[in-house]
């Protein structure tokens, strides 16, 4: 599991205003110098190009700052953070000395969280809702954004509820719409506030060329819905809110975590999805993560994955055969029965996937979606290695 947040051994001369800083990564002693003020050089060996923002070196090659300029801003990095490399982005926080990776110009999976409010309190949430002013994570990302590599393949926003930003998340869209004209977005919405027509059409209103929401149903009954996700009347207002986007022609996506509450009416689901919704983009089936909310609830949360395949393939198995496009996230290939083994994706974040000692010697474990780093607290008791 890869280190995104922590604190550097040792800084100075960081001002304290701004509080924050949002910069690009740099090993380049050729960047041109009106650029590099809002960069961070990593310092190795060799020359020290003047002009940076600040100076980073990991504590394996400190001693490699001692030819820098007693004024100048430096950190030292614990050597977790020895992965970073040119192009990546960072945030610092100047008084604390708080370093978080906000991008990986070397990862498929980079996502923003926007904020951590939100209008749901899903029994499994991985990141607990608060209720909190936290606007000033939108100045990072609209900080951020210009500084990602243009051809980035897909960003992700996440909250809390994305959608409660109003106005601050189509100035995010409209920001990455002019800096990565060729980057896809994929947004974690629960597509409530979509219902409203006049939300849906500012949002469809964006134009962009590859633009998606993955919103959760997560039963074909409301009643089950609203009890998962913990607010009376979502179920309704996220489905207007599905038909609203549909009707602008905007790419949406349903995610079903699959549960000890969910798993029973897979089947049910999936009929009502294909009857329904036959025309969203995409359905995945997802696995639990089992951190935030989902450890208070594992007790009335957890079934092994092993004992819920009958109800998984049937679902999945009729989605198919309607001529919809279905997934199946964060699952064991040994787990799964095999004839969902071609809906099976590696979904699961590259700074988070692990595998488990079991899974010495398969065969299949390059092909296989891991588990989340948390899963050491409970996973399947099926785990076991796939040979010839």
């Amino acid at each position: 599991m890869l280190t995104l947040s922590g604190r550097s051994i040792e800084s100075r001369n960081l001002p304290d205003n701004p509080a924050r800083m949002v910069m690009r990564v740099s090993d380049r002693q050729d960047r041109p110098r009106a650029l590099r003020a809002r960069e961070a050089f990593l310092v190795a060996n060799g020359d020290i190009p003047d002009g940076f923002g600040i100076y980073i070196a990991f504590a394996k090659d400190v001693e490699a700052l001692s030819s820098v300029p007693c004024q100048t801003k430096t950190m030292i990095l614990p050597d977790d953070f020895g992965y970073l490399a040119d192009g990546d982005v960072l945030r610092i926080w100047a008084k604390s000395s708080e370093v978080r990776v906000l991008y990986r110009r070397a990862s498929f999976h980079n996502h923003f969280l926007l904020t951590e409010r939100c209008n749901h309190y899903c029994l499994m949430c991985s990141q607990p809702p608060k209720n909190i002013d936290d606007s000033w994570i939108v100045d990072d990302v609209l900080a951020a954004i210009p500084l990602i590599d243009p051809s980035a393949q897909e960003i992700g926003f996440t909250g809390g509820e994305p959608t409660l930003l109003g106005d601050n998340l189509f100035r995010i869209l409209r920001a990455m719409k002019s800096y990565l004209p060729h980057t896809a977005i994929h947004i974690l919405s629960n597509g409530r506030l979509f219902a409203d027509p006049e939300f849906a059409k500012r949002y469809a209103g964006i134009r962009h060329f590859d633009m998606m929401v993955g919103i959760p149903v997560y039963s074909d009954v409301s009643t089950i819905h609203d009890y998962v996700v913990q607010a009376d009347g979502a179920f309704d207002e996220t489905i207007h809110g599905i038909l609203n986007l549909k009707r602008l022609g905007q790419k949406v996506e349903i995610r079903v975590v699959v549960h000890r509450q969910t798993y029973a009416r897979l089947p049910q689901l999936a009929e009502f999805l294909a009857r329904n919704l036959t025309f969203v983009d995409h359905v995945t089936f997802m696995g639990l993560e089992i951190t935030g909310f989902t450890r208070a609830n594992l007790g009335s949360l957890w079934i092994d994955p092993a004992d819920y395949q009958d109800e998984l393939y049937r679902a999945v198995s009729f989605l198919a055969d309607s001529r919809m496009h279905v997934s199946i996230y964060n699952h064991q290939l040994c787990v799964l029965d095999r004839g969902l083994w071609p809906f099976a994706r590696k979904s699961i974040s590259d700074w988070k996937n692990e595998y488990m000692p079991e899974c010495e010697g398969c065969r299949e474990k390059e092909n296989c979606g891991g588990f989340f780093a948390s899963a050491k607290i409970r996973y399947s008791d099926h785990i076991r290695p796939i040979s010839l």
